[in-house]
């Protein structure tokens, strides 16, 4: 059981890597392009272009990781991850820059796949919900803790050293798994031929698209949170950048929590679990709208509650995804992160356009009645399945 345990550290690490090397750098911004002689604009592009192929490399890794095994995928993925991490440190042009960004979402990708899967492969039923909950735990603290690491470190070093700790973190991670990871993918799953309506029929069964789609929902949602939040609390509040970063940790801290608690949930029916948090995704953007010019400690309590809520629901939706897709589960969490990284790159450009035809309130009231609207399609889907989950 330490082992099994110690093994849900390590690919969670991994799957940390991802959104963390991807923020590390936010505060640093007019420093990198000072030192580099760009534009803010291209900068900026080097952080949606890590997003853009950390989206597309899911669809990749789900199909190769239920083909070759989880052990080989993930050393590849880090490996290439570190070389990229190499690259980044040595670029003195934002060309370069971005070309081995790429690369590094390119390599790292490979984490949140086989993360969910291996963690999948080593526990059965509802026993997988709770360590879920570790991994979107420690997953949800990657975006958290990058700016902040990336903003103690430009303190003392310029933004190439940041690249240097990435590379030290990555090593560790390679060594960790290089020793514990063995292959865990079930023998009698035989190695089959990828192909593309695989991705088809998994969107065609009811947990799947139920699954997936919501979260997609609720992570279109979540952005507009950070896309739109420090503009609200500049124009209504007057708050200072340091005091919108503060705001900014309730929301991620909910997520956290959320999660742990949604790794408890082992004794309730999933899909009502996931059913259920997303109506009160829904209430608590609601809540939200009625209150974010009105005072802002209760703006405070309604995002707290959203990522709550959405922490509650995202270890569940992950068990039930590997649950119900027992021979494929690789390529089922790679569409599942597939949409959900699309939209952290997709959804702020529709929010944003919502936002400039009308105010804040059609951007939020419109994501707020999709997910009731989708919550409702989805209520009917997932729970005419009543499979045991045992």
């Amino acid at each position: 059981m330490k082992h099994r345990t110690l093994l849900v550290y390590l690919v969670a690490f991994a799957a940390f890597l991802g959104p963390f090397s991807q923020t590390i750098y936010v505060p640093l911004i007019p420093e990198v392009t000072k030192e580099l002689h760009t534009t803010s604009f291209l900068v900026n592009f080097s952080i949606s272009i890590y997003t853009i192929f950390l989206a597309l490399m899911q669809m990749v890794y789900g199909p190769l990781t239920d083909s070759i095994g989880r052990r080989k995928v993930m050393l590849a993925g880090i490996l290439i991850y570190l070389i990229a991490t190499i690259g980044c440190f040595l670029s003195g042009a934002i060309e370069s820059l971005l070309v081995f960004r790429s690369l590094q979402a390119v390599g790292i990708a490979a984490g949140s796949v086989v993360a969910v899967t291996v963690i999948g492969d080593l526990f059965e039923g509802k026993d997988r919900i709770q360590p879920m909950g570790t991994f979107q735990m420690m997953v949800s603290l990657g975006p958290v803790l990058g700016p902040v690491a990336g903003g103690f470190l430009s303190g003392s070093f310029d933004f190439h050293m940041i690249f240097i700790a990435l590379l030290c973190v990555g090593l560790i991670v390679f060594a960790g798994n290089f020793v514990y990871l063995k292959e865990t993918k079930p023998k009698e799953n035989k190695k089959q031929n990828f192909k593309f309506t695989d991705f088809i029929n998994i969107l065609k069964n009811r947990i799947g698209f139920s699954v997936i789609g919501i979260g997609f929902i609720q992570y279109y949602a979540l952005y507009n949170f950070l896309v739109f939040l420090p503009g609200i609390m500049s124009e209504r509040y007057g708050l200072s950048a340091e005091q919108k970063g503060l705001v900014f940790l309730p929301l991620s801290l909910g997520i956290v929590v959320g999660s742990f608690i949604g790794g408890k949930l082992r004794n309730f029916d999933e899909r009502k679990v996931v059913v259920g948090t997303a109506f009160l995704n829904v209430l608590s953007l609601l809540f939200f709208i009625l209150v974010s010019d009105v005072s802002l400690s209760m703006l405070i309590v309604s995002i707290s509650l959203f990522g709550l809520f959405l922490g509650m629901s995202l270890p569940v939706q992950t068990a039930l995804l590997t649950q119900e897709f027992q021979t494929n589960r690789a390529t089922a969490i790679g569409a599942y992160n597939f949409f959900r990284y699309m939209e952290m790159s997709v959804g702020p450009l529709l929010g944003s356009f919502l936002f400039h035809i009308g105010s804040y309130d059609l951007a939020y009231g419109f994501v707020d009645a999709i997910l009731l609207l989708f919550a409702l399609i989805m209520s009917n889907q997932l729970l005419m399945k009543q499979r045991s989950f045992q």
